[in-house]
């Protein structure tokens, strides 16, 4: 039986804590920018724990330039910890320095990519904000997956189809990359005839393997764009001022969005090692939905935090992200659940998002929303509803 680090252990971390001089952390990839730069804005140094190799964006290009007396002149990476591995976090060391520093983590994907789940569950002795006890169901492999608690909140998602010879739609083929481990071996097909001939051709190139592929969900695939809706939970807000929709972004895909750009015939004439795109998420943008579609997506919000209360108690505490397609007659449909700070927010650093700017008359990114209830949080003596 897994044994979690618990409400007490975590009280008894931040007991220790000089609570006004709190720093922000985070692995430094994903989403880590929007992190710093949220921190900074609301006067919270910041900590980036980067990986030997891929540090300089952190520790070169967006370093922070203080004046004499403090203030920011440049940057918004206070301070960048290099290690070998970006695992070197959960080294005993590493974490007594954290809580020396008055460290709280912020948790974005890569976090939870480069180290066990079981150790971040487990080991990990550093406050989080957000909910520690839902990052698990990011794993495709658990029975408790983002599609339990969609289907446990009555939330809409593309039906599943458990064998592949009862292709007879559109469907998409989720499934890892078997060389790009962190990244999707995803793949579309209409027939039963096309997922053997796209599968055969994927695995003769290494892009998935056997087991992935045995092991793969397939679902149908919805027509329609893409919106991620990226929300924020506040467990210290008035009620009915609790959820917020911060912004909406969308993501570019490599090498999909190269094959959209070619005329069909082109596509055609490919060679068979071109002809079937990846799905590699390299970038995004922003985004808006049209009014009358907005009361929809609270809906979607509601709904996702009251199962998470109800499931994973204390349920979701600020980020979170549903990732959704609409479909021709307006229908939302969830394709993935980010249970912390999602991985397009990135768009939004420095000028914030279009919604969350409106709702706090300011620029208000998803980092800044983060930095912003965790100063109210220490202010009111309340780090135990935002840290876990």
């Amino acid at each position: 039986m897994r044994t979690m680090l618990q409400r007490d252990d975590i009280a008894q971390i931040i007991e220790e804590y000089d609570r006004m001089k709190l720093r922000i952390g985070m692995t430094a990839s994903h989403s880590a920018l929007d992190i710093c730069d949220g921190g900074i804005e609301e006067g919270f140094p910041t900590v980036a724990y980067c990986q030997d190799g891929r540090h300089k964006t952190y520790a070169n290009y967006f370093k922070t330039k203080r004046s004499s007396s403090g203030r920011v002149l440049r940057g918004m990476v206070d301070k960048a910890i290099v290690m070998p591995s970006f695992n070197d976090i959960m080294n005993e060391s590493m974490q007594i320095e954290m809580r020396k520093r008055n460290v709280v983590y912020i948790p974005n994907r890569s976090f939870t990519s480069y180290s066990s789940i079981e150790d971040v569950e487990n080991k990990f002795k550093v406050p989080l904000f957000g909910s520690r006890n839902m990052l698990r169901m990011e794993e495709r492999t658990e029975e408790q997956d983002y599609y339990w608690i969609l289907d446990k909140a009555g939330l809409p998602y593309p039906e599943a189809i458990e064998n592949p010879e009862d292709i007879d739609c559109l469907v998409i083929v989720k499934l890892h990359h078997a060389q790009k481990k962190l990244e999707r071996g995803f793949f579309t097909c209409a027939s039963y005839e096309e997922y053997k001939e796209k599968s055969s051709v994927l695995l003769k190139d290494g892009i998935i393997d056997q087991a992935s592929l045995d092991g793969a969900r397939i679902e149908r695939y919805v027509i329609g764009p893409v919106f991620n809706l990226n929300f924020f939970y506040s467990p210290l807000a008035d009620e009915g001022e609790k959820l917020e929709l911060l912004g909406v972004d969308w993501r570019f895909e490599s090498s999909l969005d190269g094959h959209v750009r070619l005329p069909a015939p082109q596509q055609m004439t490919m060679p068979a090692h071109q002809k079937i795109p990846e799905m590699t998420v390299v970038g995004h943008n922003t985004a808006t939905i049209r009014e009358s579609l907005l009361e929809k997506a609270f809906e979607l919000g509601e709904k996702f935090v009251n199962a998470s209360k109800e499931h994973y108690s204390p349920g979701i505490i600020g980020p979170f992200c549903l990732q959704t397609c609409i479909d021709k007659d307006m229908n939302y449909w969830i394709y993935d659940v980010a249970p912390r700070l999602g991985g397009g927010t990135n768009v939004h650093v420095s000028v914030g998002h279009p919604y969350g700017n409106a709702l706090w008359r300011q620029p208000m990114s998803s980092g800044r929303r983060i930095a912003m209830e965790l100063r109210m949080a220490a202010e009111q003596d309340r780090l135990l509803e935002v840290l876990t």
